[in-house]
């Protein structure tokens, strides 16, 4: 069985420490390079422009992804549990 909170706390600080990665990017305007690298490296002729750094909304886009990835990861734990086959004892 897979603990729904553990599973939640797994994702939530993946998608958060990801996001947080970025905005430190864009706070230090390193952003624009990398997300045209990573364009090209998929054949695409990169299309957006980084905005300026914005304190709140970095803050914002760490905590609304972080309990995003909480609730996907309990989710997908609670689901994972629910299709296990019953414990007999």
């Amino acid at each position: 069985m897979v603990s729904k909170h553990k599973a939640g706390l797994a994702v939530g600080l993946i998608l958060g420490l990801w996001h947080l990665t970025w905005s430190l990017l864009v706070a230090i305007g390193l952003a624009q390079v990398f997300i045209d690298w990573i364009f090209r490296l998929h054949f695409i002729q990169p299309p957006y422009t980084i905005a300026p750094f914005r304190f709140g909304l970095a803050v914002a886009l760490i905590a609304v992804t972080t309990v995003t990835g909480y609730i996907s990861g309990w989710l997908l734990a609670a689901i994972w549990n629910s299709l296990q086959p019953a414990e007999t004892h």
